[in-house]
Parts: C-alpha cells; structure tokens; sequence
C-alpha cells in the first residue's frame, strides 16, 4: 500500500509560505542593501550576487568546485551514515553493547569535526581521505543518536510476540524491527546530510584547493564578497535539495510516517 499522491492545489498551497518568507527576506535584502547601512563593499545586491555567481558558472568554477564538494559529502555521507545506522540498531537491540557504547558515543558528540581537522590532516595528509573521513565522523555521530533511540523505543512486547510466533531473527528485524523504527531512520538521514555539509565546510578549510567552501576562503581572502555570498546561496540550496529528495524517498518508502 502506498500513500496517496498530494493534489497539485496542496503542494502549491504548502509552497506559498514558503516562497512568501523568500521573498520578505529578498526584499529586506534589498533595504539593506541600498540603504547605506552597511557598507558597499560589504553586502552586495541580490543583482550583484546573482552576477557572480552566473559569472562563476559560466566560468566553469561552479561546476569543478560543485563536484569536488559533492564527492566528498557523498562518500563520507555514505560511510558515515551507513557505520551509524547500523551501530544505532545494534546498540538500540542489545541494552548491553549500549551500555558499553553509549558512554564512548556521548564522549565523542561534543568534539566538532573542525577540532579534528590538524589530527586528521597529520594522520592521512591533505588528501581526500582526510576529508571523507572527518565527513564520515560527523554524520556517524549524528546518525547513531536518532537511530538508536528509534530503535530502542520499539516495544519489546512486539518482537516478544514475533518471537513466540516463531519468526527468526531476521524476519523480527525486517518485518518489525526496522518497519518501526523506519521514521527515526528517515530523520537520520536527513539530519545526517546537513550535518554533512557543516563537516564539508570544516573538511575542506582544513586544506584543499577545489570545493565550495575552499572558494570561499579564497574568495574571502580577496574581500570578493559578491562571491562569498554565491557560494553561501549555493550551499544552501545544495541543502535544501538534498533533504528534499530525502524527504521525498521517505515518502515513497516509508509513507506510514508523517515526515
């Protein structure tokens, strides 16, 4: 059974919000940006950012910086996300590996990937598996905490009753483990892969010389603020994408879930 495809008038209905709060902020964009309140040099027009970042495409920086970032998010996304998902239903199933586990996890939460970067740079050099692999540690973290409180908030009374049905293990966990606790995943991933973005920030600050956020310490470094503010829209909307074809799987997938 799958759900019901949303009528066109509903989803336009869901975007009118949103498209207003866009453009209350592009017109206050403006304001600011005319007034005289801060300085020229320092917040460009929406017209000018435009510019630099249609003049960056055209360029080709757009797309070489684009498809280093996204290799790098990706894979270390991947590898990130598969390690905590399946570590978060382990130590969610088995009360007694989470309590050796959890204590390490919660250690680790509060150090940022960016606090990493000098240790993970004189390990592995400044290469990509460095930046894959702080990437990989962020969203680990980030994905282990939703999935292993999704898991362990299935009730036990149901696998009891899968149990006592005869069910082997791996039919309790396909047909009600992970049905269950499905919805907590789908939130992981999506959390997982802004998280990922924030580690691809620190990751490639950490040395590099092609990526989005690379362009925008280069950018920086020349005052070319138009430019540093193309690269901040790209890498919003690049979030705003992912978590829309997330949320879109999840629908398709997991359509007992509200999100």
């Amino acid at each position: 059974m799958h759900a019901t495809p949303s009528p066109p008038g509903r989803s336009l209905s869901r975007l009118g919000p949103a498209l207003g709060a866009a453009g209350a902020l592009l017109a206050l964009w403006y304001l600011l940006a005319w007034s005289g309140a801060v300085a020229p040099g320092l917040l460009p027009t929406p017209g000018e950012t435009a510019a630099a970042l249609a003049d960056n495409a055209r360029s080709g920086i757009l797309a070489a910086d684009l498809g280093a970032s996204l290799a790098r998010a990706g894979q270390g996304f991947a590898l990130g996300a598969l390690v905590g998902s399946a570590l978060g239903f382990a130590t969610g199933y088995l009360p007694r590996l989470s309590a050796a586990v959890t204590p390490l996890v919660s250690f680790l939460r509060p150090i940022p990937a960016i606090a990493l970067v000098p240790l993970a740079t004189a390990w592995f050099g400044i290469g990509e598996t460095a930046k894959r692999l702080l990437i990989a540690y962020a969203v680990l973290l980030a994905v282990w905490l939703y999935v292993h409180d999704g898991v362990s908030r299935v009730p036990a009374s149901h696998l009891r009753a899968a149990r006592s049905l005869g069910a082997p293990l791996h039919r309790r966990f396909t047909e009600v483990l992970l049905p269950a606790a499905a919805p907590a995943l789908l939130a992981a991933l999506r959390y997982g892969a802004s998280v990922a973005l924030l580690a691809l920030v620190a990751a490639e600050l950490g040395g590099a010389d092609s990526g989005l956020a690379y362009r925008l310490q280069v950018d920086g470094q020349f005052l070319r603020v138009d430019r540093m503010f193309a690269g901040l829209f790209v890498l919003g909307l690049l979030g705003v994408a992912v978590d829309l074809v997330l949320a879109a799987v999840g629908r398709r997938f997991v359509h007992w879930s509200a999100s």
